[in-house]
């Protein structure tokens, strides 16, 4: 009998440590604010309950916009109180076609520094001036820089004066000075600097909202080849494009597409930020299949579809699995993606460079977009959440009911 009772007693003390650890891990793992839009379920009462002003609030769909206090219990014992925000659910159109990109920079870009040689030897104005691999001319004596030769024309020009530079750091505005110096290389004057004030490539569309034909692609920067750094947008256009072939990536080298700009413009650029760029299209499809955009609680592992042109034949949905989650805002990584079509490996070897952007589909859903490509395994890649797209993203979409009255 003793030894019954002293199971008993130990199952019920491992029940109720179980118990309290299931209380305790809920209290700090659930969240103090849960987003969720009206058709959507919170993910929080698949276990728990929220209820609000004494009313059963586990059916998210009796909420209306807006952000309510709720209580949330497990097995009816309140365990924390918590903000819940209820969201408009929005729409937008798909793209997945191929464009092409031509960025002019806001000011030029410094892409490396160099020395001159001259009567007393080798020197570097550059770097005497303290500017750096990166670092952005803004102005020259007061005059704003508007391109490469700008620059060019007010250093080789200088007589060898002193020109005030105001250039940009990590966001920052800073003044200095730069002597130019006569090269004995062309006897003209010089200030060792390499610098960029364009870049052109081709990318994917992602999506765009049929009201403003404003688009959205890549989801992730336009960088300079030389520096890694975003470059400052300060005009650009797109312009029709298609794909002339294809470099396929294999293990330890990224593939590539081989496009081709044509002459016309269809649009133009607004911002290059961390997680795309953003622009305006001169015409579009007024009528093209809205398709509504997931949150991120709604992503999960599993299969879906990326939408990408990749050849002549245009674009066409191809087979993926998303194989992991990670719900970092601040990240254009959030998904881990794995090509599991056989027709697009055939084509591309897996996710290639100018496929970012590429819509990603799951549930009838519009889930992210396509980012970078895993270099050692080009079947696989990253993905960005569509929510997580670079502002102003209300602009791209809104509620289907006033989608249906455009």
């Amino acid at each position: 009998m003793l030894k019954i009772v002293n199971t008993v007693r130990c199952l019920l003390l491992a029940v109720t440590v179980v118990f309290l650890s299931v209380l305790l891990y809920s209290f700090y793992t659930i969240p103090d604010e849960i987003y969720t839009l009206q058709d959507e379920d919170s993910g929080v009462h698949d276990i728990y309950t929220l209820t609000y002003d004494t009313a059963d609030a586990t059916g998210m769909r009796s909420f209306s916009t807006g952000s309510y206090k709720v209580k949330v219990s497990l097995f009816n014992m309140p365990i924390k109180d918590s903000v819940l925000t209820v969201g408009e659910r929005k729409y937008v159109a798909i793209s997945g076609d191929i464009i092409g990109l031509r960025l002019f920079t806001e000011g030029v870009l410094i892409v490396d520094i160099d020395t001159i040689q001259c009567d007393t030897g080798t020197f570097c104005p550059g770097e005497s001036a303290g500017l750096c691999k990166g670092d952005i001319i803004y102005s020259i004596d007061g005059e704003k820089v508007l391109s490469s030769q700008s620059v060019n024309n007010k250093i080789k020009y200088s007589g060898g004066r002193s020109l005030e530079i105001e250039y940009i750091r990590n966001g920052k505005h800073y003044i200095t000075s730069l002597t130019p110096v006569l090269s004995n290389y062309d006897s003209s004057y010089k200030g060792g600097l390499w610098i960029r004030d364009s870049a052109a490539g081709i990318g994917t569309v992602s999506f765009f909202d049929v009201k403003t034909g404003m688009f959205a692609a890549l989801g992730h920067a336009v960088c300079d080849v030389d520096t890694g750094d975003i470059l400052p947008l300060m005009g650009g256009d797109a312009v029709s494009a298609k794909i002339v072939g294809c470099n396929k990536g294999v293990s330890g080298k990224a593939g590539e597409l081989c496009g081709m700009f044509e002459k016309n413009s269809v649009g133009v650029l607004l911002s290059n930020g961390e997680t795309g760029v953003i622009g305006v299209f001169d015409e579009w499809d007024k009528n093209a299949e809205l398709f509504p955009v997931a949150s991120p609680s709604e992503v999960h592992k599993g299969k879906a579809e990326i939408v990408s042109t990749v050849d002549d034949e245009g674009k066409k949905y191809y087979d993926i699995e998303i194989q992991k989650i990670t719900a970092d805002a601040s990240d254009n990584k959030n998904m881990v993606i794995k090509v599991t079509d056989d027709e697009l490996i055939a084509k591309t070897g897996g996710i290639v460079q100018g496929m970012s952007g590429s819509p990603i589909i799951q549930d009838g859903k519009l889930v992210g977009v396509v980012t970078h490509v895993l270099v050692n395994d080009p079947t696989k890649g990253y993905g960005i959440f569509t929510e997580n797209m670079t502002s102003p993203k209300e602009s791209f979409a809104y509620t289907e009911e006033s989608a249906c009255a455009a």
